[in-house]
């Protein structure tokens, strides 16, 4: 492995300023240096990939691919310096030659490949596999527009386009010459040629280019190199030539624009006709040019697809990219006349699917007929799929229908992309040991009842490398002070090593003295960002995710009117300050979202400036959250809230970032807090709220929120409170009403443990000692969250192919 010196990148990057930028060092502007950085780092990456190419296929070696809807990659200069080794030479450089590496490294935008913990996963997941190894490829959509930027007008959500291709696609490398042409709509016609075979001729249809626009990936201390293919959508032909001579030049380009919005942005709203169909081609999109390139890759090595599930394992990460099934029988019947029989044998061997929730509304059902309308030909391959396996369920359930319409594929005019998953794949895994029983004994019960082989556990895992040791350089280092140097970033386990410390006053004090640090820092970016100015002599309360009724931001914020309302009655009650962020994004058509959005805005607004509060609570809500500000905020964080309805959440992902930041957990029994627990303990979490178990048996029973609101005098000054509004005279009465007509996530009945689980942290915080301690336990417990664990439990179980 070339080590390189500062003197090396100095080299490197005048060299690409001249080259590709016709400019010396003093007339670089701070884009162009970041740039001519970013193309030095991706050469020395691209390189490693060819050679990992090379002897890929030279040992003709089973690979890996991974194919999600988002890849949460976040900035990639810094990144990658630092499994490259080169982050010391590279911000020695950049400052021999006249520029700041941390302005340098801010310069970045986050790229826009995803929007929560789908996509942050899968970006872990690639940095681990390449890390260990693994011969893998990501697959996503090059979304020109990302998902959006957040901006918060009068305490509203609005989206903006996230134009991060600017910069960001200088790490894009684009191959022409391996574009994928994909057919929507048009006619299917069966053809009886003159030798009694039969073929299928589709005509009519719309061709849209799929160009790939390969990101390098980089793993830590490994010459392995691997690629996340992104693909752009085109159009054949960009201008009609015919319209445009006439003078009518929209018309002339309507064809370019049909094709390009395909991949202008990730999940556009869904809530009318239009929306779903968009989702849909960008659905098939990715999935057919991803398996057309592997097929048309591995038959000029190979020569056949006879053996294609040997070489292959194509990882389905949620159901988004389920039509990549079809597709694959789609080529094998098609275009290379295998039969029925022989395609089936194939594709059921080269799939595996990762389940991501349990809600009913995300197990992707689509219209019918808006299948057969955009793609006519798979739409046979899955109503055909469908039947064969509706026969099978008949005859398994001895006729019973409605344990047969459970788990058909096409049932009631839409068609089930979860029950395909289930059907067609090798493996159908959980991302926590709660979740899979849920899918085993609930979701998919009767089908795990028939193919119990089929079913397994993966809990989830981060990169510890880019959340501790990249985010937090001194709790890095005091970690390899403790536990043996740099062991414990290829070995995460080896953090167990920090617990014999737990009793230790200097180690308390000095991670102590970290985490102030850490607020600090966090403290003078928000400022500087934003005008925010935070009380770091407060307990940072956190959270931070995808805004939805489920992970109930809505309850923390019932907490904080709770807090207000006792402050007023009794100046001296918190004795802890608190300081409450909140950092979230509401899907565009997900209108009680953006309400919770517009009710954290005000209440924020108004305990800000409420003279009662001050020096005494805070609340923030930090517009556009994103994975560079995660990056800044989790090690400042003292309080994670994990919170979601128990038997809601199917793992989670932040609550494992903050625990290997020395974070403490808030939370409920509820994904990946169960196996957090197990780790830690009732002494080192503060747990509340309902079990799994217990929130289906008060449903069951017929759960009535009024209640809770009738007995609870407390309680129900938080309601009327919501009811009323707040300093900028906007009334939640629609939330108010919602929680006490039906409440589905359960947050009144949860209340009251929520609430004396905050006074218990509020309380512990008191106690430097214990906290620390308790601080310090979460951190050295928290190397089985590691992504390099979840990674090789796929490549032993599901993947079966070799790693170190």
């Amino acid at each position: 492995m070339r080590k390189y010196t500062k003197k090396d990148m100095m080299e490197l990057i005048t060299g690409k300023l001249h080259r590709n930028f016709g400019r010396d060092v003093d007339e670089a502007t701070s884009a162009q240096m970041f740039q001519a950085c970013a193309l030095v780092i991706r050469d020395i990456i691209a390189e490693r990939h060819l050679k990992t190419a090379d002897k890929i296929q030279e040992n003709h070696s089973r690979r890996v691919h991974y194919l999600s809807m988002e890849f949460l990659m976040g900035r990639s200069l810094r990144k990658n310096a630092y499994n490259l080794g080169l982050e010391k030479p590279l911000t020695e450089a950049v400052e021999a030659l006249g520029f700041s590496a941390a302005d340098l490294f801010e310069e970045e935008p986050d790229a826009g490949f995803g929007n929560g913990g789908l996509g942050r996963l899968a970006a872990c997941y690639l940095d681990a596999a390449t890390t260990l190894d693994i011969p893998i490829t990501g697959y996503s959509i090059c979304y020109e527009l990302g998902f959006f930027k957040q901006k918060i007008i009068d305490g509203k959500q609005e989206e903006l386009p996230d134009n991060w291709m600017d910069l960001g696609g200088t790490w894009l490398i684009t191959h022409m010459d391996k574009a994928e042409e994909v057919h929507f709509g048009g006619k299917v016609e069966d053809v009886w040629n003159s030798d009694g075979s039969h073929s299928i001729q589709h005509t009519g249809y719309t061709s849209v280019l799929a160009v790939p626009r390969d990101m390098q990936i980089a793993g830590y201390d490994t010459e392995q190199g691997n690629v996340l293919r992104l693909w752009e959508a085109h159009s054949p032909d960009p201008v009609d030539l015919t319209f445009f001579n006439r003078g009518e030049y929209l018309k002339a380009l309507e064809r370019q624009a049909n094709a390009e919005i395909i991949s202008k942005q990730l999940y556009p709203a869904d809530n009318h006709r239009e929306g779903k169909s968009l989702r849909l081609k960008q659905q098939y999109f990715f999935s057919s040019a991803t398996v057309q390139s592997i097929c048309r890759k591995h038959k000029n090595e190979h020569g056949t697809l006879r053996n294609f599930h040997e070489k292959h394992i194509l990882q389905i990460n949620d159901t988004h990219p389920t039509l990549a099934i079809p597709e694959l029988m789609r080529i094998l019947l098609d275009e290379e006349g295998y039969s029925w029989d022989d395609a089936w044998f194939i594709v059921s061997r080269s799939f595996a699917y990762t389940n991501h929730t349990v809600l009913a509304e995300a197990l992707e059902r689509w219209p019918q007929d808006l299948v057969e309308e955009l793609l006519p030909r798979v739409w046979q391959i899955i109503l055909e799929i469908s039947g064969r396996y509706q026969n099978q369920l008949m005859e398994a359930f001895h006729g019973n229908m409605s344990q047969v319409e459970k788990l058909a594929i096409v049932w009631g005019g839409e068609v089930r992309m979860a029950n395909l998953c289930v059907c067609a794949c090798t493996a159908v895994n959980g991302v926590s040991a709660l979740h899979s029983d849920i899918l085993k004994n609930d979701v998919f019960h009767d089908a795990y009842r028939l193919f119990p082989q089929k079913f397994q556990n993966v809990t989830n895992g981060v990169d510890h490398r880019r959340w501790l040791s990249e985010v937090n350089p001194e709790l890095d280092s005091l970690i390899r002070d403790c536990c043996g140097g740099d062991k414990y970033r290829l070995h995460p386990e080896a953090l167990e090593g920090l617990e014999k410390y737990a009793d230790d006053a200097a180690v308390l004090e000095k991670l102590q003295t970290i985490k102030k640090h850490n607020k600090e820092r966090f403290a003078a970016w928000i400022q500087r960002e934003s005008g925010i100015k935070v009380n770091t002599d407060a307990l940072f309360d956190v959270q931070v995710k995808r805004l939805h009724e489920y992970k109930r931001q809505l309850l923390n914020a019932m907490h904080i009117i709770y807090l207000r309302q006792k402050l007023h009655e009794d100046p001296n009650f918190l004795p802890t300050p608190k300081t409450y962020l909140f950092g979230a994004k509401a899907a565009p058509g997900y209108a009680v979202a953006k309400d919770i959005i517009h009710l954290l805005n005000s209440l924020a607004d108004t305990v800000n400036n409420d003279p009662v509060c001050k020096d005494k609570l805070q609340v923030f809500f930090l517009e556009n959250y994103r994975v560079s500000m995660a990056e800044i905020l989790i090690p400042a964080s003292e309080i994670s809230e994990q919170i979601s309805t128990a038997g809601k959440e199917a793992s989670g992902t932040s609550n494992m970032k903050f625990m290997m930041n020395g974070a403490l957990t808030i939370g409920t029994l509820d994904g990946a807090n169960v196996e957090m627990h197990q780790k830690l303990g009732d002494e080192n979490i503060f747990l509340f709220g309902l079990k799994a178990d217990e929130v289906e048996e008060m449903r069951r029973q017929g759960y009535s929120s009024y209640g809770y609101y009738t007995q609870n005098p407390a309680l129900r000054a938080v309601i009327d409170q919501l009811s009323a509004g707040f300093d900028d005279h906007v009334s939640y009465d629609d939330l108010a009403r919602s929680l006490l007509s039906s409440d589905p996530y359960f947050l009144l009945a949860d209340f009251d443990s929520y609430r004396a689980a905050q006074a218990l942290a509020g309380q512990t915080y008191l106690d430097p000692k214990t906290w620390n301690r308790m601080s310090l336990i979460n951190i050295a417990r928290s190397g089985i969250f590691a992504a390099d664990r979840s990674i090789a439990e796929y490549a032993d179980n599901i993947w079966k192919v070799k790693h170190k």
